[in-house]
């Protein structure tokens, strides 16, 4: 596979039937720690899952007020797993007073999640500071830093050695994006929900979390902080992360494909990873 073509895009690496079939590098190596953005969003909805099962969160129509032990706004954890919060945030309006350039600036991401206005109408709307107040009530309630809990009871079992994760200013581990896991690593996340959860993850909630929860257009609905759409009408869950990271995964074709870039501010830089998918990794 030559990746000349696609401008940015760091690694690619595919499976097939659980066998690598491709492993392309353009900057880097395997050992390599990729930075893809909101695809740790995906990752906290993995560690909730295994927080229900073993009995720390009684499920996700749990209020988060629960979670964090304080007030809180009458949300619970599957509005901010389906994005569908009554928070007034959209990462994607420059205008909302929720946009996560607004919280980064601020010492204590929890409370400006909190404080937020509240909307009438629960519809889907890219929150991270909800994703945010997500991990730290779960970081609560599992009574570690999340980065640990993650280590022990995903990771590990994986195989997974080397992760790092970003944190807030007052020292909370950051669901809002940042994790860095090398590509064989995303490609093992990939292929446990390939996989229906294979015992370490219930099967009840990797069937519950590719669920379509919510619409977002006519192409693309959203389960529990997994992208669902198809492409070339082969049909897709899939982690996203801004520049284009992706971690795809195609069902019936027994495939997983993982995709890093270092395309953060780059016009297109989604389109140009569909492009590829279309192009090589399905077209291959």
């Amino acid at each position: 596979m030559n990746l000349d073509a696609y401008e940015g895009v760091t690694s690619v690496v595919g499976s097939r039937g659980g066998e690598v079939v491709v492993e392309e590098y353009s900057e880097g190596d395997a050992g390599t720690l990729r930075d893809t953005r909101s695809c740790t969003k995906t990752v906290a909805g993995m560690l909730l899952g295994i927080a229900i099962d073993r009995g720390i969160v009684a499920g996700v129509d749990t209020p988060l007020a629960d979670l964090i032990g304080e007030p809180a706004p009458p949300i619970r954890l599957r509005d901010l797993l389906t994005m569908s919060s009554c928070l007034d945030c959209n990462d994607w309006d420059a205008g909302s007073p929720g946009n996560e350039e607004l919280m980064y600036p601020q010492r204590d991401w929890l409370a400006f999640a909190l404080d937020l206005p509240r909307r009438r109408e629960r519809t889907f709307s890219y929150c991270t500071a909800g994703v945010v107040a997500l991990g730290i009530g779960l970081e609560r309630a599992i009574g570690e830093p999340l980065s640990v809990f993650a280590q022990r009871e995903l990771f590990e079992p994986l195989k997974i050695h080397q992760a790092e994760w970003q944190r807030t200013p007052v020292g909370q581990t950051s669901t809002a994006g940042g994790l860095r896991l090398t590509s064989r690593a995303l490609l093992s996340l990939g292929e446990l929900y390939l996989r229906g959860g294979d015992g370490l993850i219930p099967a009840a909630w990797v069937a519950g979390s590719l669920r379509a929860h919510a619409r977002i257009d006519a192409e693309t609905e959203y389960g529990y902080l997994w992208w669902l759409k198809s492409f070339a009408g082969v049909r897709s869950f899939y982690m996203s992360g801004m520049g284009g990271n992706r971690v795809h995964v195609f069902p019936d074709r027994d495939l997983v494909a993982v995709i890093t870039t270092t395309n953060f501010r780059r016009s297109g830089a989604q389109a140009l990873s569909d492009r590829l998918v279309v192009e090589q990794i399905l077209g291959a």
